[in-house]
């Protein structure tokens, strides 16, 4: 069953928001600047953009293939020194959007060159679908020496105009930032999908470009703001797990939010 959201979740300060913190982020179309700049404002830190010597331009398919050329090659894209003292910080919010299902390139140019000994690292990052889990398992593997955040924040782009609300729930339940938000109830537990779950997951899902699979089982949870799903999906012989929220306005619309594989 349920749980009811009736108690209410309390963060007050701690020793990250005490601490001399950056924002640190590379953002190809704007949406993971938008998140950036909306952490810099809550918890009035430092804040830079990573910039690359020869920036990515062009059409879309041209910049996947200078990106896939990259990729295969290890051939990556040069970048402008920072100009921050990353030496200062304790805690570095490190932001990328997603490519590939890990972090954008320019990231990977970055943890190359710093390793980030001793440094809190809180990533966040924005994607078309999801592949946050992976990307943060590969920044893991990347930094051994950083201390990577158990939790990181991510958006679809998609969404970007929820970030407020959600990056500040996000932060106070983590104790980045002091306030009070209440707390989210566990989802039900996970049974055969109805046909209306089905429609909402169609409805959610339909503007996708790429295939998400088709739905198997469903769970549910009723929040202040509408409601959530999660559906377990099969998709090419794979089981990934999609979560679609509906809010409580009339005539609000089925969102996708995120895929994990």
């Amino acid at each position: 069953m349920m749980a009811a959201f009736a108690w209410v979740f309390s963060a007050c300060g701690s020793k990250d928001s005490e601490a001399k913190q950056l924002v640190l982020y590379y953002s190809q179309t704007g949406s993971t600047k938008t998140v950036a700049e909306e952490i810099q404002k809550l918890l009035d830190t430092d804040i830079e953009v990573i910039e690359l010597e020869n920036p990515y331009t062009g059409t879309y398919d041209e910049t996947l293939q200078r990106v896939k050329q990259e990729r295969e090659s290890g051939n990556l894209p040069k970048l402008k020194p920072l100009k921050a003292d990353l030496s200062k910080y304790e805690v570095i919010y490190l932001g990328y959007p997603i490519w590939f299902g890990t972090y954008a390139l320019p990231i990977a140019s970055l943890v190359k060159d710093h390793d980030f000994e001793g440094k809190k690292i809180v990533p966040f990052c924005t994607f078309g679908s999801g592949d946050m889990e992976s990307a943060m398992e590969d920044l893991k593997k990347a930094l051994p020496k950083a201390k990577i955040a158990e939790h990181g924040f991510g958006i679809r782009d998609i969404r970007v105009a929820a970030t407020p609300k959600e990056l500040n729930r996000f932060l106070i339940e983590r104790g980045y930032m002091e306030g009070q938000v209440e707390a989210l109830p566990g989802y039900s537990e996970m049974r055969p999908v109805t046909e209306e779950e089905k429609q909402i997951f169609d409805a959610a899902c339909k503007d996708y470009k790429y295939p998400l699979g088709t739905p198997v089982l469903a769970g549910k949870r009723g929040t202040p703001d509408g409601v959530d799903y999660i559906y377990e999906v099969e998709n090419f012989g794979k089981r990934n797990t999609v979560f679609v929220t509906v809010g409580h306005e009339e005539g609000a619309k089925p969102e996708f939010t995120r895929v994990v594989r």
